[in-house]
């Protein structure tokens, strides 16, 4: 059985995490397939962006706990991390769609994708404090990032869990909607860059990670000129300003 589903329509690859059996807990081989699968949506030029899912029950509920005892150094940990560090890697835009649990290192699967839309089903939590150890991959890192202290110290040193609304509201989730809509939610989303060029979207998503490290508004504007030059010298540019220009003509006359 494959750990790793995917499907691609109108340019959106929709990537399942697929081992519910046990909730589609993170394994080696799961990381392996997950890397080749990624390899291929980058190389092929007709998909724009990526969402992430699981099979239900779950999105994912942590790491495989068999292979999380034997791998007591670093070499070893690093390939539980794998998985959810290569999407994190990937130049596609992605959207973690979260039906259900997302623990542990399974949270670490959302927390690396560029969005997280989550179902009312949703459940987040990080689940370290519970079992007795300390985080990895990143996770306080991820969490700070895109929340704040206060979050990630609620979650990983106080065990606080989060349902898919209070994810939404203190905004670890972009929103969260009803589970029927999920995955249509997040394919609409996700379409979106599609319709524009790819190199652009991949260009945008590289600046606004890299503005991380960037602490002043002279270096922000020194950091996204030149990729804004380029972009104006591509011909879709040229071509939506001018149709643009033709819609605004049409409605004023």
């Amino acid at each position: 059985m494959a750990l790793v589903l995917c499907e691609t329509d109108d340019g959106v690859a929709t990537v399942t995490l697929n081992h519910p059996e046990v909730r589609n807990a993170v394994s080696l081989e799961m990381n392996r397939e997950l890397d080749a699968v990624f390899d291929e949506l980058e190389d092929d030029e007709s998909v724009g962006a990526v969402v992430l899912t699981g099979a239900p029950p779950a999105f994912s509920a942590g790491a495989n706990l068999d292979e999380l005892l034997a791998s007591d150094d670093p070499s070893s940990l690093s390939s539980i991390y794998a998985g959810f560090l290569r999407v994190a890697s990937s130049p596609l835009p992605t959207v973690a769609a979260v039906n259900g649990a997302a623990v542990g290192a399974g949270m670490n699967f959302a927390l690396a994708c560029d969005v997280i839309l989550a179902g009312r089903s949703a459940m987040f939590e990080s689940r370290f404090l519970q079992i007795a150890i300390h985080p990895g991959g990143g996770h306080t890192w991820r969490l700070q990032d895109i929340c704040d202290r206060q979050t990630a110290m609620a979650m990983v040193v106080f065990g606080e869990r989060l349902d898919g609304a209070l994810a939404a509201e203190i905004g670890l989730a972009w929103k969260c909607v009803d589970d029927d809509a999920l995955l249509d939610e997040a394919r609409r989303m996700a379409r979106r860059p599609t319709r524009a060029p790819r190199e652009l979207t991949k260009a945008m998503k590289k600046t606004i990670i890299d503005m991380g490290a960037i602490t002043d508004s002279a270096a922000a504007v020194a950091r996204e000129v030149d990729p804004q030059v380029w972009s104006m010298k591509q011909p879709e540019f040229k071509e939506r300003v001018a149709a643009l220009k033709e819609a605004i003509s049409k409605s004023s006359s």
